[in-house]
């Protein structure tokens, strides 16, 4: 066993920009409402066709075959993924599985020492998982009056990061121009 990880299939196959038609301005035209924690999972478009919302891959290696094999098992239940542990078969499992613990919530029944690895001991919630918040829960500070580091609930307005769209702009052209003017 080389690898382990978990995987969140949350908005498998959607995606929040209109990507059928071009224009000259490229693929630019934001969707609203389409893209992973903008809907409830049990409310998701196409939900008979997408696959259940957490996995997790293994990838083995043979060195004697020269072989490689990637096996993907889904969890039965969204709201509580629970998959069998590989430690007792492969001992390098045991990180890897804490990993995907911490940072997806799938928890490996089986597993002796199941806990974060990563992540700090009071942290609510899994990072990786899509729906969680890109600016998280909370806000980490130094307090110089207490003396020490404080928790307090993030003050940053969340929005949706949308791309960089590159426009043409007389500015540039003006500026271009004024110097070949300066240059003649």
């Amino acid at each position: 066993m080389i690898d382990l990880a978990g995987v969140d299939y949350l908005g498998y196959g959607q995606d929040e920009w209109d990507t059928d038609e071009v224009s000259s301005s490229g693929f630019s035209r934001g969707v609203e409402g389409q893209g992973p924690g903008r809907f409830r999972w049990e409310d998701r478009p196409e939900a008979a066709s997408q696959p259940r919302r957490f996995a997790v891959v293994v990838h083995l290696l043979s060195l004697q075959h020269n072989r490689r094999l990637r096996l993907r098992t889904f969890a039965a239940d969204d709201q509580f993924p629970v998959v069998p542990s590989l430690k007792d078969v492969w001992g390098a499992a045991d990180w890897f599985e804490r990993e995907a613990f911490d940072l997806f919530g799938i928890v490996f029944e089986g597993h002796p020492d199941l806990r974060r690895i990563l992540t700090d001991y009071g942290f609510v919630g899994h990072p990786f998982r899509k729906d969680f918040p890109l600016i998280g829960n909370v806000e980490v500070r130094y307090d110089p009056e207490q003396g020490r580091v404080v928790y307090q609930p993030v003050t940053i307005e969340p929005r949706v990061g949308v791309p960089r769209v590159v426009r043409d702009d007389s500015r540039y052209l003006q500026a271009a121009n004024e110097q070949e003017g300066k240059a003649s």
